[in-house]
């Protein structure tokens, strides 16, 4: 199974890499062509996604390793820190969206004409609308049912880029309609576009600092784990419940009670029982530790 999904990872990845591929060639060339620097800003942000596809690949590899003498809960957590690398590259690729955006906008404050983008780039921008939202609907679908949080993350870097052409397509459009006075919309649809690149690259951070540092499942998730074990009756009192991530795994340690005068292969039926329904919410690579206690404390026989 493990070895199934390392291949549609890849295979949606690389389908995506490609289009990203593409992309940018055009449009670089449509950029600089068509005089648009918010177009040109759109491919940097496509070379980002070209990027972060090739760190995909790399790190869903060495996540599918099996546990190892020096990794004994598996290799999950690197496809986690693929996940960070992409948000830092967002994150990197939007300050220079900005930053380019702004030098343009203060060269026309200062009286400066600013050259009034071609055709050739609204056309670039509206091709990557499309080709972009069908890569984020393929991947955003493929990367939930196979839980891959890399993956869903770079499904978000496609929908980025698919609005900051949104965004770039405005721009360039206004200042092509509007004429040369009004060519500074262009710098100012790649710098709103880079705002909205720095909120999205936020939320891939928070989500991967948090389970890079141990952050606990969800109220809800740890509300769910103590009602499965509570629909157990002969097992009692979940505590001491610890929970995280491990990639797309959650690893759970809880104790519970069991009656102390049960057999012992019965305690153990029903702690695999516990466990069984355990993975079957959250998945069958789910790593449940369950520490077993008497409901009640009996004295030691005499010998």
């Amino acid at each position: 199974m493990m070895m199934n999904r390392e291949k549609e990872i890849y295979r949606i990845t690389i389908l995506g890499g490609l289009g990203n591929l593409a992309l940018l060639v055009f449009k670089f060339t449509a950029g600089i062509v068509g005089h648009s620097a918010a177009m040109t800003a759109d491919a940097v942000h496509s070379l980002s996604d070209f990027l972060t596809d090739i760190i995909v690949l790399f790190f869903v590899k060495v996540s599918a390793l099996p546990q190892d003498e020096s990794h004994d809960y598996g290799h999950g957590k690197f496809e986690t820190l693929a996940t960070l690398f992409i948000g830092l590259a967002l994150g990197a690729a939007a300050t220079g969206i900005i930053y380019s955006g702004a030098e343009k906008m203060l060269l026309w404050f200062k009286g400066e004409d600013l050259e009034v983008p071609g055709k050739l780039a609204l056309w670039a921008a509206l091709i990557s609308i499309l080709v972009k939202e069908l890569l984020y609907r393929i991947t955003a679908a493929r990367g939930r049912s196979l839980n891959s949080p890399a993956m869903v993350a770079n499904a978000w870097h496609h929908r980025s880029d698919a609005l900051s052409s949104i965004g770039a397509a405005t721009g360039i459009g206004g200042a092509i309609l509007l004429g040369r006075r009004w060519a500074v919309l262009d710098p100012i649809a790649s710098i709103l576009v880079g705002f909205m690149l720095v909120k999205v690259a936020w939320d891939l951070l928070k989500g991967c600092l948090g389970e890079l540092t141990d952050q606990s499942l969800s109220p809800e998730d740890e509300e769910a784990i103590k009602g499965i074990i509570a629909s157990f009756p002969e097992v009692s009192d979940p505590h001491n419940l610890r929970t995280r991530r491990i990639g797309n795994r959650v690893a759970i340690e809880v104790h519970i009670r069991m009656d102390g005068t049960l057999p012992l292969r019965t305690v153990h039926e029903q702690a695999t029982a516990v466990e069984d329904a355990l993975k079957a919410h959250f998945g069958p690579e789910t790593i449940v530790t369950l520490h077993l206690e008497p409901t009640k404390i009996y004295p030691k026989v005499q010998h």
